[in-house]
This record gives C-alpha cells, sequence and structure tokens, in this order.
C-alpha cells in the first residue's frame, strides 16, 4: 500500500536525471547495447508501459514508404473500459533516429522487417518478453553502477515526471501519460521523497 498526500497518491520513486543519462550512456556505448538503448529511449520518450513496449511490431512505427512515423497508433495499451478510444503516442525525433538506427541495425543482422514482425526481438529470434525486459533492465543498472535497481514501470514515472518539470503543464503531462483521470496525474506535481532529502 502506497503513501497518499490528501487523496492524491505520493510521487513515486523516479529514477534521477543523471541515472537515466547512465542507463542511456551505457547501452548507446555498449557494442551490444542498441536494441536495449532504444526501449529504455522509447519509454523515456514516451511512457509507454512494458506490455505496450513488447507488443510494437515494425509496422506500428514504420509508414508504408519506410519512413519512422511521427505519431504511433497503439495496438496493445492499458484499458480502462471495454470500449476505449484509441491510443496514440508522439515519437520525438530523438527517438526516431534512433530506431531508424535500429532498423538498420536488424537488416544488417537479417531480421525480418516486415510489417507484422517485432520491433524488439530475443537474442534467440522470438518477440522480447516482459520478463526478458524487466532481466534486461536490471543488467544494465547493475552495468551503471546503479545502487538500488527500479523496475522497468519507473521509466514510465521518469518520462512522466520529466515532462512536467520541464513544462509545468498538468494537462499536458496527463494526455502524454494517457491517464484517463487527472488524479493519477497529480503525483507527479509533488516532489519525491528523494527530492526532499536532497
Amino acid at each position: 500500500m502506497g503513501f497518499y498526500i490528501g487523496s492524491i497518491p505520493a510521487p513515486p520513486r523516479v529514477m534521477s536525471e543523471e541515472e537515466q543519462q547512465a542507463l542511456l550512456k551505457i547501452t548507446g556505448e555498449h557494442r551490444r547495447g542498441l536494441r536495449d538503448h532504444v526501449i529504455i529511449a522509447l519509454a523515456l520518450g514516451t511512457a509507454l508501459r512494458e506490455h505496450e513496449i513488447v507488443a510494437l511490431d515494425i509496422g506500428d512505427v514504420v509508414n508504408g514508404k519506410g519512413k519512422i512515423r511521427r505519431r504511433v497508433t497503439l495496438r496493445v495499451f492499458k484499458r480502462a473500459s471495454k470500449e476505449p478510444a484509441l491510443q496514440e503516442v508522439i515519437l520525438p525525433e530523438t527517438l526516431r533516429v534512433k530506431l531508424e538506427r535500429l532498423l538498420q541495425w536488424k537488416s544488417q543482422r537479417a531480421e525480418c522487417v516486415e510489417p507484422s514482425a517485432p520491433l524488439f526481438m530475443s537474442r534467440k529470434g522470438n518477440r522480447l518478453s516482459t520478463r526478458q525486459l524487466r532481466h534486461l533492465l536490471k543488467k544494465w543498472q547493475e552495468r551503471a553502477g546503479f545502487e538500488r535497481p527500479y523496475n522497468v514501470h519507473s521509466l514510465r514515472h521518469a518520462a512522466c515526471t520529466n515532462l512536467y518539470r520541464r513544462t509545468k503543464d498538468i494537462r499536458l503531462t496527463q494526455r502524454f501519460a494517457r491517464h484517463k483521470s487527472l488524479l493519477s496525474t497529480q503525483r507527479y506535481a509533488h516532489p519525491s521523497f528523494e527530492e526532499l532529502l536532497r
């Protein structure tokens, strides 16, 4: 059970900007880290949940002309009702460049890049699973020297927190997080316990 500030859930433990940069740096510089670098950058740039990330196919992010889409309509997402509205995320320019590099890398490795193929494959050639995603994040945090590990969902928390701190716009953050209720988003407007200790 979490702590509450009034009726608003207490802010989640959020990865610091230094920790985010350390993860991106170590995966970006490692010879075999490109796939994982793109996954982490995607989570931090879009606030996608772990099951949304692993469900992505090539055709979700690449249009019919072979270009990376600016808007990605999700086929798999958290459903708050039986008839949910379509959800989409915006891919920032830097993320589109990383996805372009990933596709080139996949082609060089003779991985399938057909629209129906998974965007993120396991080392054994299957769609990456959420369990494998959790494992790879844990592994990279260890390599980056993190004192306490974060779970995959913390990347989503970091993405939402980053946007709110940059803009101070709670409605924009709500839309970015794809929250139905503003109450769910307001937790990002409060300082975390880690910030209070600084």
